[in-house]
């Protein structure tokens, strides 16, 4: 195997033989070019040519051993020739009795009694432990060619059965792998002195194994590599005794022949030399196997589809270089395990890196890995972060090998990429990085401060040395919050200097210790953090661990702490709480050391003196601090104390009892002076809140019942209801006062006061709105406010002024910067926003949205997705009407437009052809579910025709009705209609027209196009030319050039002084931006497309993003898109035919179908979407 010995056998079978031969020392090993045989692991490589490795193999050991083999094969003409048993060996490695080497000892002895049965009964035993029923008979292995009878096989295995042995469930399989792998091991061993080196059966069961890794059946793969790969490892193992032995021999022959000629023992050295002769030829032998192995299997497997396959190989080849580094510890085979590190899978990924880290935990093993290590350092980085944390683990732990055995291998950047992983939730990663981090920054110092001898007793240098740098780590960690989380990462490998609490306190109480504020604070918490890991023995709250108990040696240990960390804690607790009294973050992590220690000291060992000195400072800190941490920590530690059991309880208690009656009666007396004060003074209000606090506290941990503060505290709450009835008529005068002030700035002259005064209304109506009563608070409802007639005029009237502006008057584009521009259409999205939100929350009737929906097309670049966020929450909270609002939205258009235009030739202008893209937009809002729309889209029709024919000519006129051409609208809606309901519609229709002139009516284009429309035979696309295709033709075409036209004459179509009565307005506000979340998140269970909305953009760059590049949509010329969509909507209602079969046949009742479901609450949905400004939407 080895690259610098070379075999005569592997001379003489010329260049055939190269093929076998491992990977010459001359190829680039860890190129990139090489990297890309891990693309191939996507894709299954197994090769079926009839001139693959397994075939030459065959062909070679067939000659090699052709005489051997015509006297083990019978000639087939012995009559006593019968079936061999074949599950007897299967069997016993399946029941695993008895011990393996009595097992192979067994097998060798029937196969020298009979080598071609014994030979059969080992193929039969790796064909069955594929899972294949079928065997190999002796005419087979006679008469057929190994790729033949590997067909056979693969004919006869059936792959679904699931009969696996390797992975099947159940106990007596449980440990049949093991067995397996156990057998192979044995076999090698037990023929290494004999058997293994006559070539048959030896090679021909490689050959066999070759030929099945070569299988397009899974289990012939897997199984004959894993029996490959273990036999390959035995051979290692083999040549690795086999060399030390040539070279034992070798030293002895040297030795021989360097005696005197007088001393030389001829016949000695003849044997010598005759071993070493033996020795390697064997060596040659079993060189030959190795590489049949590798370069028939392993090159292959190691990247095969099934991910156990690859696991399989690197794990095995991982166990090659360490068994025997001087054949294999070479970048030939290293890059191997290179490519594999970025596998796709975690169990291959895991395979690789505990192999590195057997090599790099020999540090003579990993000065020959540099160039391994500098070309895929990077990779092995990269994995701290994978995304399992058990491959995570192991990566962290194999750095940890580099840093120790490889010295100034990590740089500085790649080491901080492990330093935050001490603060992750995952233990096992934490501890790992902790460790890390230990033989990278504490290691180097403390040790060597460490005094001589067997022990190696750390000196107090040294632990002032770990103090101060765990000290910079975690101040320089940003994370001063989580010292526990550091001391739990530490704990495994830095035990001893965290438990040296007598070194950590000497530093906190003296007085030159040179150490700011922040590192004081956070040497306590890692003071405090210590002591309750060694107190309770398991990991902070919040990170995993796999442990479900300690062992009886953890529970030992960690009561000797208890009692070692109160022996020297209690007498020094005092001290630091005087010492730190002040500042309220260090008090509170200080008394939180009395959960810790084991208080029976105080008694045991006479510690009563230490006790009165903590009582005292427990009231003092009780006294001087109001911050709840600290007066929960204080009650806590109290109530440890004050346990009937401790002898010391009545001290505590009348302690106890002083501190409670000094509260109560500070708390009685400011509270007669609250209740004869007739005004609330801000010191006295005060004072008794801090007062109430502290009772609080120690309610919370004690029984204060025989103190009756109930009945002052009643009181207290009753006096603070009456006050509060009068504050709110108050509040809501005052606020009533206000939005008049603001109203009348409304008609100031300078915009920006228009502006301010239009937000701040809009804050006060969405904050008094009927919302603020949800969630039980319905004492405010007082404080509810609904707007006057008037006051939603004016915030219409400014709505339209300030936001539906015609495209040209946002800006030149040339006079301004384009982050300008920008910024004056965020500010208009966010009035819009506030306006709905208002509909939304019910401050306004829902029907004012009709003058947001029809402005939805043609202001879609700007304001298109906060239309459509408000369409969709306005059919959440009431289906019927919002199909009604946008009925009424498309009339107050086409009366707008008549007004304008007249009667006449309407389809034709521009304006009318934007309307038929609104309606269309519309029709799409209704989404898929055409079954659950079906009574709104019914009665959107039935209110459609009724308009339409509103308005009848003279009975002697032939001329349209004015509104007819609203049917054109109307026949948008057409493809979300069932045929059922299309042909009511018809006969609605024409029970309408029998009003008007009989011999015009159907003659008229908007009736025929809407007759095309409701056809039940032929959809919108096979409409006749003369009607529906003509209109259409020209929507495509006349809504893609309203894209690029300013359409001045549609300036007057926006105000407000339509025929048709408009709904009150009103307006709203952004308000408490950072609550809000974005319009383009959806919820479950809604129809309709889903929101693209691009992320909010803060400050600076949201402002250098161009207008045209965040806005702009561009239109198909072609109609293409168009074209698809009504495709799909024909489509859809050829698709629904059937699910008509399944309802009701009374198709009469759709009048009455104007079904409301449940109206939701609109904060349950999250509307305060509505208040992004910077989102970017699709089409419907």
């Amino acid at each position: 195997m080895p690259n610098s010995v070379s075999s005569p056998s592997q001379k003489s079978v010329g260049s055939a033989q190269k093929a076998l031969s491992p990977c010459s020392p001359t190829s680039l090993s860890c190129d990139d070019g090489s990297s890309q045989d891990t693309a191939q692991r996507s894709s299954p490589s197994v090769s079926t040519s009839e001139d693959s490795d397994f075939e030459d193999h065959s062909r070679r050991n067939v000659a090699k051993h052709r005489k051997k083999r015509s006297q083990i094969i019978p000639s087939g003409n012995n009559k006593n020739e019968s079936v061999l048993p074949t599950n007897d060996l299967f069997d016993a490695v399946k029941a695993a009795k008895s011990d393996m080497q009595s097992l192979v000892d067994e097998w060798l002895e029937n196969y020298k009694q009979d080598e071609n049965a014994g030979f059969l009964e080992l193929v039969n035993f790796f064909i069955r432990s594929c899972g294949c029923k079928s065997t190999v008979t002796p005419e087979m292995f006679r008469m057929m060619s190994n790729s033949e009878i590997i067909q056979h096989l693969t004919e006869q295995f059936n792959e679904d059965s699931g009969d696996y042995p390797l992975t099947a469930p159940g106990p007596s399989w449980k440990k049949f792998q093991g067995s397996f792998c156990e057998f192979v091991k044995t076999l090698v061993y037990q023929c290494q002195y004999g058997l293994l080196y006559d070539g048959f059966p030896m090679d021909d069961l490689i050959s066999l194994l070759i030929g099945l890794s070569d299988s397009q059946v899974r289990a012939f793969r897997h199984t004959s590599t894993l029996a490959a790969m273990k036999l390959m490892t035995s051979l290692v193992r083999v040549a690795l005794r086999l060399s030390l032995h040539k070279e034992n021999n070798q030293r002895q022959y040297e030795a021989e022949r360097n005696k005197d000629p007088e001393q030389r023992a001829l016949e000695r050295l003849e044997s010598l030399l005759e071993k070493q002769k033996e020795f390697q030829e064997n060596q040659e032998e079993i060189e030959e196997m190795m590489n049949a192995i590798f370069r028939g299997i392993f090159v292959h497997r190691y990247r095969d589809v099934l991910p156990e396959i690859r696991a399989i190989c690197i794990e095995e080849i991982g166990c090659w270089m360490q068994s025997y580094s001087t054949s294999f510890l070479n970048d030939s085979y290293l890059k191997y395990i290179g490519w594999t590190l970025h596998d796709k899978h975690k169990e291959v990924r895991l395979k690789c890196v505990k192999a590195l880290e057997g090599l790099y935990s020999n540090q003579e093993l990993s000065t020959r890995m540099e160039l391994f290590t500098n070309r895929f350092k990077d990779r092995m980085v990269s994995m701290v972060m994978d995304k399992e944390c058990e491959v995570a683990v192991e990566a962290i732990r194999l750095l940890t090998l580099i840093l120790k055995n490889m010295e100034g291998v990590l740089t500085n950047a790649d080491c901080e990429k492990i330093y935050s992983i001490v603060y992750i939730s995952n233990r096992a990663m934490a501890s790992s990085a902790g460790e890390f981090v230990y033989w990278k920054i504490f290691y180097p110092e403390c040790e060597a401060k460490a005094v001589g001898g067997r022990e190696r007793r750390r000196s107090s240098q040294a632990q002032r040395t770990f103090i101060h740098l765990l000290l910079a780590f975690f101040m320089e960690s940003e994370h001063h919050n989580h010292a526990a989380y550091l001391v739990d990462s530490l704990w495994d490998c830095a035990q001893s200097y965290l438990k040296d609490w007598e070194s950590l306190t000497s530093l906190l109480l003296r007085k030159d210790q040179n150490l700011g504020d922040m590192q004081e604070r956070m040497l306590i918490e890692i003071l405090v953090s210590s002591a309750r890991q060694a107190a309770e023995g398991h990991p902070p709250v919040g990170r995993i661990t796999g442990k479900k108990g300690l062992t009886a040696k953890e529970r030992k240990l960690q009561a000797y702490d208890k009692v070692k960390l109160a022996e020297h804690l209690i007498p020094l607790l005092p001290q630091l709480l005087a010492k730190f009294s002040a500042d309220a973050e260090n008090v509170a992590p200080l008394l939180r050391l009395l959960s810790y220690f084991d208080l029976s000291i105080y008694c045991t060992q006479r510690l009563e003196k230490h006790l009165e000195l903590l009582l005292q400072q427990l009231q003092e800190v009780v006294v001087k601090h109001v911050e709840p941490e600290v007066l929960e920590a204080a009650a806590r530690g109290l109530y440890l104390l004050c346990k009937p059991e401790f002898t010391f309880f009545s001290r505590v208690d009348f302690a106890r009892s002083q501190l409670v009656d000094l509260l109560t009666d500070r708390f009685q007396q400011e509270l007669d002076d609250l209740m004869q004060s007739s005004f609330l003074d801000e010191d006295e209000v005060y004072s008794l809140t801090a007062t109430l606090k502290r009772l609080s506290a120690f309610y919370n941990a004690h029984d204060l019942t025989r103190w009756e503060i109930s009945e002052p505290c009643y009181q207290l709450l009753q006096k603070a209801v009456d006050t509060g009835e009068k504050q709110l008529m108050s509040l809501k005068k005052r606020m009533v006062a206000f939005c008049e002030l603001c109203q009348s700035c409304l008609s100031d002259v300078d915009p920006e006061i228009q502006e301010q005064a239009f937000v701040l209304l809009s804050d006060l109506l969405l904050i008094f709105s009927p919302q603020m009563i949800t969630g039980g608070r319905d004492f405010l409802r007082p404080l509810v406010f609904f707007p006057e007639a008037t006051l939603q005029s004016e915030l219409a009237s400014f709505l339209m002024d300030h936001v539906f502006l015609q495209p040209g008057e946002l800006g030149s584009g040339q006079s301004q910067e384009d982050h300008v521009q920008i910024e004056l259409l965020h500010q208009r999205r966010r009035l819009l926003a506030g306006f709905c939100k208002l509909l939304l929350y019910g401050v306004l009737e829902l029907d004012a949205a009709s003058d947001v929906f029809k402005h939805y097309s043609k202001f879609y670049e700007d304001y298109g997705d906060i239309i459509k966020e408000t369409l969709t929450r306005a059919r959440q909270i009431d289906r019927c009407q919002c199909s009604r609002i946008l009925l009424l939205s498309l009339k107050q258009l086409y009366t707008e437009l008549m007004q304008e235009q007249g009667p006449q030739g309407l389809t034709e202008l521009p304006a009318f052809i934007e309307m038929r893209d609104l309606a269309r937009r519309f029709a799409l809002s209704f989404g898929p579910q055409q079954l659950y729309n079906r009574d709104l889209v019914v009665m959107l029709h039935k209110e459609g025709i009724k308009f339409s024919l509103s308005e009848l000519p003279p009975a002697d006129s032939s001329r349209e009705p004015p509104n007819l051409a609203f049917l054109e609208l109307l026949s948008e809606f057409s493809p979300r209609l069932f045929h059922q309901d299309k042909q009511l519609l018809l006969s609605y229709l024409e029970k309408c027209l029998q009003h008007v002139s009989k011999a015009r009516s159907h003659s008229w284009g908007p009736v025929t196009t809407y007759y095309h429309s409701l056809n039940p035979v032929e959809n919108t696309a096979e409409a006749s030319p003369q009607g529906p295709s003509h209109s259409k033709k020209k929507r495509v075409e006349g809504s893609c050039r309203s894209q690029g036209e300013e359409l001045s004459s549609q300036e007057e179509s926006l105000q407000l002084n339509s025929s048709y009565p408009k709904p009150t307005l009103t307006s709203t506000a952004v308000k408490r931006r950072q609550s809000l979340r974005l319009v383009g998140k959806r919820q479950k269970g809604r129809p309709g497309p889903e929101l693209i909305c691009s992320q909010q953009l803060p400050g600076t760059q949201r402002l250098k993003m161009s207008s045209a590049q965040y806005f702009q949509i561009q239109c198909d010329p072609s109609g293409s898109g168009l074209g698809k969509q009504l495709t799909q909507l024909s489509l859809m209602e050829e698709d629904e035919e059937e699910e008509l079969g399944l309802m009701d046949g009374s198709c009469e009742e759709w009048q009455g179908g104007d079904k409301q479901l449940r109206s939701t609450s609109p904060s349950e949905h999250g509307l305060d979407l509505l208040d992004t400004t910077e989102l970017n939407m699709e089409d419907f």
